[in-house]
């Protein structure tokens, strides 16, 4: 008895705890059905849903005073509860099975970004791993999978290569293929890809898979992002709006009939969304302002019509491939200047990793955060939190 209460205290001090905003989300995988039916009344719901987390099938139906109003039954019901909830716990808690699962990552073309981080943790977790990729792209990044130079990259927890099993040509500007002007169709770096168009890529996908169950959105792209917004042209800002945030709202569209019930989105947002951020400009704070605004509205359309959740998260600055492709002003680029500002600003001190957002998505993509949905959910280190900047020189001689 000691010993399983060791055991037990052992197990569940190795559990994930995922920071969400004002709280803290207990991740705890759990085989609950998804929308499973239960009673109306609400306490009597509570206790069920309870009952179906610890795999015990209730033999009867529980009314809402089972317990009783007195103390003894309150402590009855509270004691109840814990166990439950310990148990359940204890058994899952370093246990995450996504074999099965079919996981879409739209946007990576190389292995250093956000995008790569997310597919490699579903990869750790069992998931079939497919990718989007923007097709003038496609030939270079598929060559560039086979090389061995990219075997640490996708080594993963167990030390096996991540397998992606297809990459799809995605251009996520274009809804069907009657939306493609005729220059892109004329461009050489479209010629020989195949079908690109998002309703194209749902329509390979589900005869491929027959089904998609996580959707990760890692798309964003602004072609005057290094104008300032009084200078951005009308084509310039509109252009960053349909690749960066209605493209999610077009993915979710189409892709979400043919999502499973309890199935998860998720998209990739910046902190330029509600921040001035100089040197980030062409219209992609508002595109990414827009993305966040769509995400709540997703998550209560999607959520009702389709039974899926939608989230995104605002990550702190990376060196990646895109970021750096931003510029700067010779001395040094926009994206070491960001990371510079939040090392020396965040409540926590030091560099963002990729996989610090990879884990966080883990979660929000399964069942560890089920009842998360419509979520900006912030990976920067707190970065958002601030309201004054440490390095300002009016703190020069202070101890902060």
């Amino acid at each position: 008895m000691v010993a399983g209460q060791q055991q037990r205290r052992q197990t569940l001090g190795a559990l994930c705890l995922c920071a969400v905003v004002a709280g803290i989300t207990l991740c705890v995988l759990h085989p609950t059905r998804a929308f499973a039916p239960l009673p109306q009344d609400g306490q009597a719901k509570q206790l069920q849903l309870q009952k179906l987390h610890s795999n015990v099938a209730p033999s009867t139906s529980v009314s809402a005073p089972a317990w009783g109003s007195s103390g003894a039954g309150a402590k009855d019901a509270l004691g109840f509860q814990r166990s439950i909830r310990a148990g359940r716990m204890a058994r899952n808690a370093m246990k995450l099975d996504l074999t099965g699962k079919v996981a879409l990552i739209a946007g990576v073309a190389d292995t250093s970004g956000y995008g790569w981080a997310i597919a490699k943790e579903l990869a750790n977790a069992g998931a079939t791993i497919i990718i989007g990729t923007w097709p003038p792209v496609l030939k270079l990044f598929t060559m560039t999978l086979k090389k061995s130079a990219t075997d640490e990259a996708k080594k993963l927890d167990d030390g096996s290569l991540m397998e992606i099993a297809k990459v799809y040509p995605l251009d996520a500007m274009f809804d069907v293929p009657e939306d493609v002007p005729e220059d892109v169709k004329a461009n050489k770096r479209y010629a020989g890809v195949g079908p690109f168009t998002i309703q194209e890529v749902v329509d390979q996908v589900t005869k491929d898979y027959g089904k998609v169950d996580i959707l990760v959105h890692s798309l964003a792209n602004g072609p005057e992002v290094t104008k300032p917004l009084l200078e951005t042209s009308r084509k310039g800002y509109l252009s960053a709006s349909s690749a960066s945030a209605y493209s999610l709202v077009s993915m979710v569209q189409r892709f979400a009939p043919i999502m499973p019930r309890g199935g998860s989105v998720i998209s990739l947002s910046y902190i330029a969304a509600e921040r001035t951020i100089p040197g980030y400009g062409g219209g992609m704070s508002s595109a990414k302002a827009q993305l966040e605004s769509d995400t709540r509205t997703l998550a209560y359309e999607a959520g009702r019509k389709f039974g899926i959740r939608v989230n995104t998260i605002s990550a702190g600055p990376l060196k990646s491939r895109a970021a750096s492709a931003i510029g700067g002003d010779g001395e040094k680029t926009f994206i070491e200047r960001a990371i510079d500002y939040s090392v020396a600003n965040a409540p926590l001190a030091e560099p963002l990793y990729a996989e610090q957002v990879g884990t966080t998505a883990l979660c929000l993509l399964t069942d560890l955060t089920a009842g998360v949905t419509g979520m900006t959910v912030y990976v920067d280190n707190g970065l958002h939190a601030m309201g004054q900047s440490l390095d300002s020189p009016a703190f020069e001689g202070i101890d902060m």
